[in-house]
């Protein structure tokens, strides 16, 4: 004889919980039992509200609170929610911890590659379009305060600690060299411009201009020179980029783009973006158009000023060797591709036979060179 043994049926459940909608934000108290034929949950409000969810499409969702509660949503409902008072529904769901599956990947996907597409039109187009046009605006006393404030930062984000800006040189001597090399090239300039010339401390072999008619240039870019007609050339060259505001747009460019990047990434308004800023402006690379003009706008200022346009060629070839050697250097001079090209079209820009008068005296060239060596020169 056969005994068929029969399971036990499960458990009547019945609990008080509480339900939210997704729609009003008062919840509402609830009963709960489950219909075992159907495998489902339900609820009856005393509103009226009556609910049934498939036990099978029931999960559970973090409790924020405590974990002393158990929280349950419907799988394809992410709006209502019920709590319950305990854990006692757990065994009765067998699907109350799967995960639904992501089947559609593809718009995902889309989405993710329209993103990435908008910021980079973003950076690379929109952000350049408007700095182009703000440009045009910036009253001169905007811009001076901008080439006031970057000046300073790149002062502070060149020293390693942070803590002591690189000092500006002030040996006298120096100065009035400096100064009698730019008195001779304001002469030979189509209109007088009234710049801000700096030496800094720094071995970096390089020179770069600001917004608001500054034009820097480190130690390391005269240390290096051979003759005052090199630094002279690369001076006239920076003034190009001063007369075409070429400074006050990258500025513009390079604050837009890191300010995308904040907004992003957040915390891009501290230290790391003095950094990234401070780079950009000292690299200045601008777009071969640009490069272009200020050189072709050197050759006819220096050929004014009875210097020799090939002098320039010389200070790039100088550059061009350095730049093999010496770690870390950061020049606009070097990332340009065509830098081959542009010591060839300063050596043609110098007519056969061109006379030119020396720039400064051996003392005063010793004087400029000796610029923040000398006791009392810096601040």
């Amino acid at each position: 004889m056969t005994v068929l043994r029969v399971g036990r049926a499960p458990e009547p459940f019945v609990a008080k919980g509480t339900y939210f909608d997704g729609s009003r934000a008062t919840p509402l108290t609830i009963t709960l039992t489950i219909d075992e034929d159907a495998g489902s949950l339900v609820g009856l409000a005393e509103t009226g509200v009556d609910l049934r969810w498939p036990l099978a499409d029931i999960r559970e969702a973090p409790d924020q609170a405590g974990g002393d509660q158990m929280v349950i949503q419907l799988a394809h409902d992410p709006v209502q929610r019920m709590l319950l008072p305990d854990h006692d529904l757990a065994p009765r769901l067998p699907n109350r911890t799967r995960r639904r599956a992501m089947t559609k990947r593809g718009p995902l996907l889309a989405w993710a590659l329209a993103a990435v597409a908008s910021v980079a039109l973003i950076i690379f187009v929109l952000v350049p379009t408007m700095a182009n046009q703000l440009a045009r605006f910036i009253p001169p006393e905007g811009e001076r305060a901008l080439g006031e404030v970057t000046f300073n930062q790149i002062r502070t984000a060149l020293d390693q600690t942070g803590l002591n800006p690189v000092p500006v040189c002030k040996g006298r001597e120096g100065l009035a060299a400096l100064e009698k090399m730019e008195a001779r090239l304001q002469a030979a300039l189509p209109e007088r411009q009234a710049l801000t010339v700096s030496v800094l401390d720094h071995e970096m072999i390089n020179a770069f201009a600001l917004p608001g008619n500054y034009i820097v240039f480190f130690r390391g870019l005269i240390d290096n020179a051979q003759t005052p007609e090199e630094v002279a050339a690369v001076f006239t060259h920076e003034i190009g980029h001063v007369i075409s505001r070429d400074p006050t747009r990258h500025a513009l460019r390079s604050a837009g783009s890191l300010g995308v990047l904040g907004l992003l990434f957040g915390d891009f308004a501290g230290g790391a973006a003095v950094l990234l800023l401070a780079e950009r402006l000292i690299e200045a690379t601008y777009s071969r158009e640009a490069e272009a003009d200020a050189d072709v706008f050197a050759h006819a200022v220096l050929r004014d000023a009875q210097i020799a346009p090939s002098a320039l060629a010389s200070m790039f070839e100088r550059l061009q060797a350095a730049g093999g050697d010496a770690s870390g250097l950061v020049t606009h001079f070097l990332s340009h591709p065509a830098l081959g090209d542009r010591i060839q079209a300063a050596r043609d820009a110098t007519p056969d036979g061109f006379q030119a008068v020396p720039v400064l005296t051996a003392d005063e060239w010793r004087a400029l060179q000796n610029i923040c060596g000398q006791v009392g020169s810096q601040s």
